[in-house]
């Protein structure tokens, strides 16, 4: 076979193979439309090389400027699909600025004024800037994790390719005054292989970070109670172990609440389990409310609950705890009969020195109790402190 037509028919296969991929990903994870438009990218991009080669019976004119057409969409979908994978907003204006610059350019040289050589470099020069705009919305991100630093200099290397490379070969071996030759120059070799390369690069990172996703929502599974969406013992203990030990590090401190609704087992008995299924996820919406991002909350226990709060000490806790009770006991459920009241009681501990998880949740769990014991729809604190070790003067010595 031609070793011309091997190398052109390198790109669509590659092209189109990635685009069966991200559409398989994207047939499971419907929620993640960016996988269909990266695989729309991709068998766009499959066909803008194809037609490259081959020339539809509407002549070569026609066909370069749809092969042009659909390299000029496929860039398009493949950076607004990048952009919205981290949570970027995208910019269409800035997109639609850059690829249609070079699409008018393209244009403009085929019809107005016939130039090859200014055609193949504003469609290179407006991919360019493209990917420099994209590298300049990863640039946030970048420091996230490995997949958005390799991103992001795949950006940069993207765009040093559409513009130095095309701009060197094109100074050291002259201008394309037609296309005879055009597909078997120094240009259109180097074209094909490096963009088959970075085509394959960014895939792969796009694969790792949909994988990612992958595992990081399993874990959110594996740590999440269903019904109250707040973190489950396990997750809670996670959280909060990784929370201690940076609050340890940086000298700040922490306090522990456990909160347990009161009468819950009655309340289950007389107005049924759904009914106490809701009385759980309005307490734990409230609840999630009130920590926000700055702590860890979670259900660890039946009706029993924890919150972790960094940079708070036992009176900022104390308060924190009131205003739950006294939010909580005031308001209505809904599905239970009106004038039925719901309340928690409370236990607070706050840490001492590095004391760990377990310690801190039984001093915690001992508020609880007297609070239990004492009336509950209450908050209660743990004055105790862990006990120190006494090491004598003469052992501290060198």
């Amino acid at each position: 076979m031609d070793t011309g037509l091997l190398i052109a028919l390198l790109n669509p296969t590659i092209a189109l193979a990635l685009g069966a991929a991200f559409l398989v990903l994207w047939f499971y994870q419907r929620h993640r439309p960016y996988l269909a438009v990266l695989a729309a990218s991709y068998c766009l991009s499959a066909l803008g090389f194809l037609l490259q080669y081959f020339t539809l019976p509407l002549g070569v004119v026609a066909t370069k400027l749809i092969s042009n057409i659909g390299f000029t969409i496929a860039a398009c979908c493949l950076s607004g699909a990048i952009v919205a994978r981290y949570g970027r907003r995208v910019p269409y204006f800035g997109i639609g600025i850059m690829t249609g610059g070079g699409l008018a350019a393209f244009a403009w040289f085929m019809f107005v004024q016939p130039d090859l050589t200014w055609r193949v470099l504003g469609m290179n020069f407006g991919f360019g800037g493209l990917s420099l705009l994209v590298a300049a919305e990863l640039r946030p991100v970048r420091n996230n994790g490995p997949t958005e630093k390799i991103l992001f200099v795949l950006s940069l290397l993207s765009a040093l390719n559409f513009t130095a490379r095309t701009l060197i070969v094109i100074i050291a071996h002259g201008p394309f005054p037609s296309y005879d030759g055009f597909y078997g120059s120094s240009y259109w070799t180097t074209a094909l292989l490096s963009h088959a390369l970075l085509s394959l690069l960014i895939a792969l990172c796009l694969f790792t970070a949909a994988a990612l996703d992958v595992l990081k929502a399993l874990k959110a599974e594996t740590h999440t109670d269903p019904l109250s969406g707040l973190l489950n013992r396990r997750g809670f203990e996670e959280r909060a172990a990784l929370l201690l030990d940076q609050c340890a590090k940086a000298r700040f401190p922490v306090a522990l609440v456990l909160a347990d609704l009161d009468h819950f087992k009655a309340l289950n008995d007389r107005h049924g389990h759904e009914a106490g299924d809701r009385v759980i996820a309005d307490f734990a919406a409230k609840l999630r409310f009130a920590t926000g991002a700055r702590g860890a909350a979670g259900r660890i226990g039946g009706e029993e609950f924890a919150v972790l709060l960094p940079l708070s000490d036992l009176a900022a806790a104390r308060l924190f705890a009131e205003a739950i009770r006294t939010f909580y006991s005031a308001g209505a459920v809904d599905g239970l009969p009106p004038g039925t009241r719901v309340t928690a009681s409370f236990g607070v501990a706050a840490r001492t020195g590095s004391e760990g998880l377990a310690p801190l949740m039984r001093r915690a769990d001992e508020a609880l109790y007297k609070a239990k014991r004492n009336g509950r729809d209450s908050v209660r604190l743990s004055y105790e402190r862990p006990e120190t070790i006494f090491v004598p003067e003469a052992f501290n010595a060198g």
